[in-house]
C-alpha cells in the first residue's frame, strides 16, 4: 500500500511516475473492456467508441492518407507563430506595467476584458478583422494567449519581494537598472512556468480556429473525419494531440531545469 504524505507534500519523481503510468494503464483497460466484443454484444457501440485495436489498426491509413504529420506542422506552425508574437509583446508589456502601476491600472479593463470572454467567441472577431486565411488562425492564438501571458508576466513581477527592490536602492541603482538587474531576473522563472502552461492552453486553442475553412492541421483532421463517419480516426488524432502535449511540456520542463537549475534546488 501507498504511505500516505502530508499535505501538499509531493511523491518522490520514481513514486509519481508510476503512479502516472498505472492511471494510464488503468485507462486503457477500462476502455478495452468498454469495447469488448462483437459490434452487437459491446458495452459501448463502435461507431461510438471504437475498441483501441481499431484505432491503432487505423494509423497507417491517417498517416498516408488522411496526412497526419502535414496536419501536426501545419497546427504547430500556427501556435508557434501566434504564442511567439504574444509572448514579444506581452511579457515586456507586463513586466513594465507591474514596475510602473499607473500604467498597470491603465491597462487593467482591457486585460480583465479579454480574460473573460470565452475563447470561441473570438473566433467570429478574428474572422472580421483579419478574414478567413492562415492569418486569421495565428492572430486568434495571439488574441486568445495575449491577455493570460500580460497577466502572469505582471503577477510574477509584483510577487518579487519588496526587499530586493530596496537594497537595489540603497546601492544606488535607478528605475531602469533595477527593473533590468532586479525584478527581470527574479520574475524570470515564474514566467517561463506561466509560459509553459499557457502553451498547452494555446495548443488546445488552434482546435477551435482549425475548424473554420481549413482543410490542414489537427482541428481540421478531427473535423473531417467526423464528418466522413472515421470515429477511429477521431480517437487517434485526440492520442496524437495528447502526446504531442506531453512531449511539448516535457521539453519546457528541461529546458525550464536548464535555464532555472536553482528554482527546484
Amino acid at each position: 500500500m501507498l504511505k500516505q504524505l502530508p499535505l501538499r507534500v509531493p511523491p518522490q519523481a520514481a513514486t509519481g511516475r508510476i503512479l502516472g503510468a498505472t492511471f494510464v494503464v488503468l485507462l486503457v483497460f477500462c476502455w478495452f473492456l468498454a469495447t469488448l466484443g462483437t459490434a452487437e454484444n459491446r458495452l459501448i457501440e463502435p461507431t461510438t467508441l471504437p475498441s483501441p485495436f481499431e484505432v491503432m489498426q487505423s494509423v497507417e491509413s491517417l498517416v498516408k492518407e488522411r496526412g497526419l504529420f502535414a496536419a501536426i506542422g501545419a497546427s504547430l506552425f500556427r501556435v508557434l507563430n501566434g504564442f511567439a508574437l504574444a509572448v514579444l509583446i506581452a511579457v515586456p508589456l507586463g513586466i513594465f506595467a507591474a514596475s510602473q502601476r499607473w500604467a498597470q491600472a491603465f491597462l487593467q479593463p482591457m486585460i480583465v476584458g479579454l480574460r473573460n470572454i470565452p475563447v470561441a467567441a473570438l473566433i467570429p472577431i478574428s474572422l472580421l478583422w483579419f478574414g478567413i486565411g492562415e492569418q486569421q488562425k495565428i492572430m486568434f492564438i495571439f488574441i486568445a494567449s495575449f491577455p493570460f501571458i500580460f497577466s502572469d508576466s505582471c503577477s510574477a513581477v509584483l510577487n518579487v519581494p519588496e526587499r530586493y527592490v530596496d537594497t537595489a536602492r540603497t546601492l544606488g541603482a535607478n528605475d531602469w537598472q533595477i527593473i533590468r538587474k532586479v525584478l527581470m531576473p527574479l520574475a524570470a522563472p515564474d514566467i517561463f512556468s506561466a509560459l509553459r502552461a499557457l502553451f498547452g492552453l494555446a495548443f488546445g486553442y488552434i482546435m477551435l480556429a482549425e475548424v473554420i475553412n481549413t482543410q490542414s492541421g489537427l482541428g481540421a483532421l478531427i473535423n473531417v473525419s467526423q464528418r466522413l463517419g472515421k470515429t477511429e480516426h477521431v480517437y487517434l488524432t485526440l492520442l496524437v494531440i495528447a502526446a504531442l502535449a506531453f512531449l511539448i511540456d516535457w521539453g519546457l520542463g528541461q529546458l525550464e531545469r536548464l535555464l532555472f537549475p536553482y528554482k527546484n534546488a
